[in-house]
């Protein structure tokens, strides 16, 4: 926008010139009795207006996205980056594309961030020029040419060439301030884009079991992101609902219920109904043939057997749904039979262009780069899984117009979908520079003796026993604690249930995606360390200090508008540049789809608060009157009538912000001091 903006401003500048001398040069001509006006200025004044009013048309838009950036939270490390890269590139224009590592410095010694660029720079110059220059000159050159900006102070250079930065504090202090006057808005992500997450997509007639778990937190999670980020979402959930499995179930149907399509068959127990028919599918040379035969009429549409199709999968969904709700999970269904019309035009298309090779009948695709032949039609002229995600993936890009494609889908499908994906690029469905199509992959769920998770039986352990299972050792949790002693039922319940499925999801979400993890109920209901149990006490313990404040936000917002804020305690800088990283990190996460890093970053807000909290008092009470009065806290605003103080908490996990604005009676008294401000001992009982 602003490039459009600059050219239109130095075009009209040229016009107006160009009128200018043309306006002389007509006064001068009728001073010699020619009073013609000239066309080519006439020309000029009617281009001079449709100028002015494009300029002021795009100063309009201009303002507006403007406005709606101010309100965004800035990510300091792409300003960094952007700063580090203009100054590499004045410093080193032959190079092409040169590294650029920026981190946030581990230790406060180090400064803010560390630019870690030179050591790279030093590799490429001597491969492809074969210079020998040390790190330590090349950051020295480096930061000679950083341009003026608003975010850095000072750097300095340490050991063989690292560049430590440090911020403004002007800088973090004015973001702060946005933050509490707009709340936590992620960056600004440009055009609205649209993203299609495949996840959970359990199999009809089949039990989800803890393998589903993954897939279904992890997607739903990676959805949440994304609708918080500002992109449109489509949530799918691929059921496997349709295939050779279903003639055996409805032929079991058919025995066991032969008056269902008048009367609603009570099947109880679906995995049991599939154990049964799978058996006999196995057993009984009649009985398998009568399915094959089955398969063949739901294929062709015969109405009394989509009907039992349709009554096996709603028996089906019931028992999903009791998950999704357990777990907060939003899905729209598009299982496999969603795309058996289109399969047809599939096959067709790849014929079409070339691709398609006959093999014992057998219709397959070979993708460069992939030793395994996709089989889109096997040889008694039906289709296959194959056939099926080539017809999904199409839909997805071409007629949903998605320019974000996640499969959230276990490792073990990775060959696969690469195949199915490369597949698609080959004929033209999609660029890869221009949709991005992802498999977010993940590991397996382990026992705790690092094995697969099995029952004591060896049986796949069912996802509702699992999530009952949580539930009971929450409640023993919450007794423990004699929290069902202080709480009402319904409220021992809720917190039950937030207990319970908050850990089974954040154990999973903590975890690389990438590696099989351990799951154990002790380890995710301990409340110490990286786990929802401490999270959620940290974030209990943060608005127990709200409770005791009660100040409304409104006035919190007042206040970051009207006073200056200033961080005095190295506690409160601390925290303050804590809480201004969740913009990078929600970068990270969008771009690698890892959302460990999140936890992570959690965590380390958690601790990085309780730091605060312990060397930075919030709020302090008088033990006669109960009065409340605030220290000097983390954030706090000065004026030369009084000082105001807050403290300034963010939970970006259930992104919640909350702030503490509390007005403070300054005393210089003989007392103690915390960050700077006397109070005396007589207010000295902390409230938490």
């Amino acid at each position: 926008m602003e490039p459009r903006v600059a050219e239109a401003v130095a075009r009209l500048g040229r016009q107006e010139n160009e009128i200018k001398l043309l306006t002389a040069e007509i006064e001068r001509l009728k001073n010699f009795g020619c009073l013609g006006i000239s066309p080519s200025l006439e020309g000029l004044r009617d281009e001079n207006a449709k100028l002015k009013y494009r300029l002021n048309f795009l100063r309009k838009s201009l303002q507006e996205e403007r406005s709606k950036t101010a309100k965004s939270m800035i990510n300091i490390n792409s300003c960094l980056q952007e700063v580090f890269g203009a100054a590499i590139q004045a410093a080193y224009p032959d190079l092409e594309n040169p590294p650029l590592v920026v981190t946030p410095s581990q230790q406060p010694k180090f400064g803010d961030y560390q630019c870690n660029s030179a050591m790279g720079i030093t590799q490429i110059l001597l491969k492809t020029k074969e210079q020998k220059v040390s790190p330590r000159e090349i950051a020295e050159k480096i930061t000679k040419n950083i341009p003026a900006n608003e975010c850095i102070e000072k750097v300095e250079i340490a050991g063989p060439g690292f560049i430590n930065v440090h911020l403004k504090k002007d800088f973090v202090l004015k973001q702060l301030s946005s933050l509490l006057m707009n709340g936590v808005q992620p960056p600004a992500v440009g055009k609205r884009k649209k993203v299609v997450v495949d996840f959970s997509s359990p199999n009809i007639a089949k039990e989800m079991h803890v393998g589903h778990l993954r897939s279904t937190i992890i997607g739903e999670s990676m959805c949440r992101l994304f609708e918080f980020a500002g992109y449109d979402v489509l949530r799918l959930n691929h059921l496997g609902d349709w295939g050779t499995q279903f003639g055996m179930l409805i032929a079991h149907l058919q025995d066991k219920f032969p008056d269902y399509l008048t009367v609603s068959p009570p099947i109880g127990d679906l995995q049991a109904f599939y154990k049964e028919s799978k058996r006999r599918f196995d057993t009984e040379e009649e009985f398998k043939k009568r399915a094959y035969q089955c398969v063949v009429l739901l294929q062709s549409k015969n109405p009394d057997f989509i009907k039992a199709w349709e009554l096996i999968c709603d028996v089906s969904r019931k028992e999903f749904q009791k998950i999704y709700n357990c777990l907060d999970i939003t899905l729209i269904e598009r299982g496999e039979s969603f795309y058996q019309e289109m399969m047809k035009d599939i096959v067709k298309e790849f014929e079409d262009k070339g691709f398609v090779q006959v093999d014992d009948g057998r219709k397959i695709v070979f993708v460069p780069g992939f030793p395994v032949p996709l089989t889109i039609m096997k040889s008694d002229g039906g289709y296959t899984y194959d056939t099926s995600d080539l017809a999904a993936l199409r839909h997805r890009l071409c007629e949903e117009k998605a320019d974000i494609l996640i499969y959230v889908v276990d490792s073990g499908q990775s060959v696969h979908l690469q195949t199915v994906f490369a597949a698609g690029q080959m004929i033209g469905w999609y660029d890869p520079k221009v949709t991005r199509v992802t498999h977010a992959a993940f590991g397996v769920v382990l026992g705790e003796d690092k094995k697969k998770f099995k029952t004591r039986s060896g049986d796949t352990v069912r996802l509702i026993d699992l999530l009952e299972e949580g539930l009971k050792r929450a409640m023993d949790k919450l007794k423990d604690k004699e929290r069902d002693k202080v709480l009402t039922a319904e409220e021992l319940r809720a917190a039950q249930t937030s207990v319970a499925f908050g850990c089974i999801k954040y154990a999973d979400l903590s975890h690389n995606r990438l590696n099989d993890y351990v799951f154990s109920f002790d380890k995710m209901l301990d409340d110490r360390g990286n786990t929802a149990a401490y999270l959620l006490y940290a974030f209990t313990r943060i608005r127990a200090i709200a409770r005791l404040a009660n100040i409304d936000e409104e006035m919190l917002r007042k206040a970051a508008r009207e006073e200056v804020l200033v961080l005095d305690h190295e506690k409160e800088w601390k925290l303050g540049k804590c809480i201004l990283r969740f913009p990078e990190i929600l970068q990270k996460i969008l771009e690698d789809l890892l959302l460990h890093t999140l936890c992570d970053y959690l965590y380390e807000l958690a601790t990085t608060f309780t730091e605060f909290y312990d060397n930075c008092y919030c709020v302090e009470k008088d033990r006669q009157s109960g009065e409340c009065w605030p220290m000097a806290l983390h954030v706090a605003w000065h004026k030369p009538e009084h000082r105001r103080c807050a403290g300034c908490f963010l939970v970006p996990g259930g992104l919640v912000l909350r702030y503490q604005l509390l007005q403070s009676k300054c005393c210089q008294v003989g007392g103690w001091k915390t960050a700077g401000t006397a109070v005396p001992s007589s207010v000295r009982e902390q409230e938490g």
